[in-house]
């Protein structure tokens, strides 16, 4: 039985065997509902129930954990087809900067409620980078629920250089939710919906003039929502983008993704800076916006540093749209690995030592 590879994300989790040159088979909401009693009675005094939604990842780390074991529990037995009492091989991506008790109740859960036969977890940044066949760069990784930036070298992620915003896409969401209600201001618009049009129709600016001068356009187009309300979008699908740029757009005092991208690098050791700023990967599905990948070569080439980032294309006979799941991709290609040579921590490990092992054997 091949390993099974889990990205738990923010909005998503990818799931999958390790097969490393596909997407991954499943992609489904993070995000559950669980039936409450809310202590009131109905007709013939039965108890009545609500829909509660439950996030079981939070800024992208797991924040319940009952939560996470339902949602993982119906990922491997009903999506791959696990059998009880006949577990197999795990590997999950670790966000960056993953605190050590995160780790350790994975693997205990891992081992003691899901009984696999074998773990390994390892930094979705290190994981990304072997999708596009590296081992060392630097990944922009922008999610639903922050963004990493995060130097890797030979393998290894340089935690001090590295750097994580509690911004991602689930902000970019409620800004173009604020956008679109000062001109559409007789609309009801759902949350489901703004994430909808955010994906339709966002995209970037070529540079901040042009950014401007979309601010004054009175070009419209109109988009039909499904319970028949007409919104009309203008200049608020280049904010999206901008405020990538422009953090203050998000009323945050900070730099853009590219010069964060070059301080962060500056922190380490001059001689790698080349290496790392000249393999930049970008990820996550807002980084293939229309526009978004020329904006970040033109901001690169008008940069501080001496140095030009550059960003590192997928191989061809990679899966399409692999900045969406490339920490996933990159699992199944460690997974090809650490799991035939021992790698992995196995139940001896865990039962021997407990779930420290697991900082022990994943790094």
């Amino acid at each position: 039985m091949e390993a099974a590879v889990i990205d738990a994300g923010t909005q998503l989790l990818k799931a999958g065997t390790a097969v490393p040159d596909q997407a991954p088979p499943m992609i489904i909401p993070s995000q559950m509902k669980r039936m409450v009693e809310d202590g009131t009675s109905g007709d013939n005094n039965e108890s009545v129930f609500e829909d509660v939604t439950v996030d079981p990842v939070v800024r992208g780390y797991i924040r319940d954990w009952d939560a996470i074991e339902d949602l993982l529990h119906y990922v491997l037995y009903n999506g791959l087809g696990w059998e009880e009492g006949n577990e197999g091989q795990i590997l999950f991506t670790d966000p960056l900067c993953t605190p050590k008790a995160v780790r350790e109740q994975l693997v205990q859960l891992m081992f003691e409620t899901f009984n696999v036969s074998g773990f390994y977890a390892s930094e979705q940044a290190v994981l990304s980078l072997y999708a596009v066949g590296r081992i060392s760069g630097c990944t922009v990784d922008i999610g639903h629920g922050k963004i990493d930036i995060a130097p890797v070298l030979e393998g290894a992620v340089q935690h001090i250089a590295s750097r994580r915003f509690e911004i991602g896409g689930v902000d970019l969401t409620k800004l173009l939710a604020q956008e679109l209600s000062k001109s559409n201001l007789l609309a009801n618009l759902n949350a489901s919906d703004v994430e909808m049009l955010k994906v339709k129709y966002s995209c970037c600016a070529e540079d901040e003039l042009a950014y401007e001068k979309t601010q004054r356009s009175s070009d419209t187009e109109e988009h039909t929502l499904p319970d028949g309300q007409v919104i009309r979008i203008r200049r608020e699908k280049y904010t999206i983008g901008e405020a990538l740029f422009q953090p203050s757009i998000l009323g945050i005092e900070a730099l853009g993704i590219v010069e964060q991208l070059v301080r962060s690098i500056s922190t380490v050791s001059s001689e790698n800076h080349r290496q790392l700023l000249e393999n930049t990967v970008l990820c996550g599905g807002i980084t293939s916006m229309p526009g978004f990948e020329d904006r970040f070569q033109k901001e690169a080439s008008l940069c501080s540093s001496a140095i030009r980032p550059s960003l590192v294309k997928p191989p061809e006979y990679m899966p399409d749209k692999l900045t969406e799941y490339s920490a996933w991709v990159g699992g199944a290609i460690l997974a090809k690995v650490v799991f035939p040579q021992n790698q992995h921590v196995t139940k001896g490990d865990y039962d021997e030592t407990g779930p420290s092992i697991v900082h022990r054997k994943c790094f």
